[in-house]
């Protein structure tokens, strides 16, 4: 969730592709390839590559990580008003990558033109969730979001990923850990049966960086999880995506206290992950209660056992 917030990361993403930008790094590598002269221009930023149409849609559902892209593009091109003027806002509220082209003709589609408040409600959104503490985003629950009404469910999943108050993990953490309880062993479950999961945030490979991390710390919460995972580097999407089928998991009894909240992960494992601009570390651990609780000078103190 931080990868996006990462001063300059963003600008470089929208701006004009550089010599030295991998794949899978600027705007246009996303794109869906269309008329000729349209090709020739993919290497421009995207301000300069809307500057031959009259229109743009944006069309967003509510998925949490698709209303953050939301926010950031509204924030961006407040930045460009010419651009910003052509910008016309379809808001469903179903999921919108999965819908077939069949169903999107038979589903309600809101059309918001994109005005002050919008590109306002964007752009301190935005800054929020890029600010070094989550206060921001919390604080944005308690103002007027009327402009972009499905930005506030999605901000409230988005802080349920922060350390539970009692447990230090996060939602989709925890929920890994209750399904292994409940006796699924297999990576494919945990990774794709996202009705029973319940969480939204992460995709696939991400949920498997955090069953690493589950796994392989100092006190794991889960056992079973292949060895060779621990030497694979995360671009090695192949080799990884065998090693989490190979897995049978299991809670171990560190991972079952953890379940029944008499244990807290953070007090034996170390925390080193981002929060949009949060960098959450065990002396900067900021946590959900669900209300947003401030690292304590105690717990600084404990460190890691």
């Amino acid at each position: 969730m931080g990868a996006v917030a990462v001063p300059g990361r963003a600008s470089a993403y929208l701006g004009t592709r550089s010599e030295e930008q991998d794949r899978g790094y600027h705007w246009s590598d996303y794109a869906r390839r269309g008329p000729a002269d349209d090709e020739e221009r993919l290497d421009l930023s995207l301000v300069e590559f809307y500057e031959a149409y009259d229109a743009i849609e944006l069309w967003f559902d509510p998925h949490p990580n698709h209303q953050l892209q939301l926010i950031w593009l509204l924030d961006h091109f407040r930045s460009h008003p010419k651009t910003a003027a052509k910008l016309v806002f379809r808001l469903v509220d179903f999921d919108l990558l999965g819908a077939r082209e069949e169903e999107l003709r038979r589903f309600e589609v809101f059309d918001l033109p994109v005005t002050e408040a919008e590109l306002n409600t964007a752009s301190r959104s935005w800054q929020a969730y890029c600010s070094p503490t989550p206060e921001a985003c919390f604080d944005l629950l308690s103002s007027n979001l009327s402009a972009l009404p499905l930005l506030r469910p999605a901000l409230v999943e988005l802080l349920e990923e922060l350390p539970s108050g009692g447990t230090g993990l996060g939602a989709t953490e925890m929920r890994l850990l209750e399904m292994l309880a409940w006796g699924f062993a297999n990576t494919n479950p945990l990774f794709h049966l996202r009705t029973i999961r319940g969480t939204r945030i992460f995709g696939e490979w991400e949920i498997g960086y955090l069953l690493d991390g589950l796994a392989f710390g100092p006190k794991p919460a889960v056992a079973g999880l292949d060895e060779e995972l621990r030497t694979l580097a995360r671009e090695n999407l192949r080799d990884r995506h065998g090693a989490y089928l190979r897995s049978r998991l299991s809670l171990t009894e560190f991972g079952k206290a953890i379940v029944a909240h008499k244990e807290d992960f953070s007090r034996h494992n170390p925390i080193d992950r981002w929060w949009g601009g949060t960098h959450l570390t065990n002396d900067n651990l900021w946590r959900w209660n669900p209300a947003l609780i401030k690292p304590s000078r105690r717990q600084s103190e404990r460190g890691v056992r």
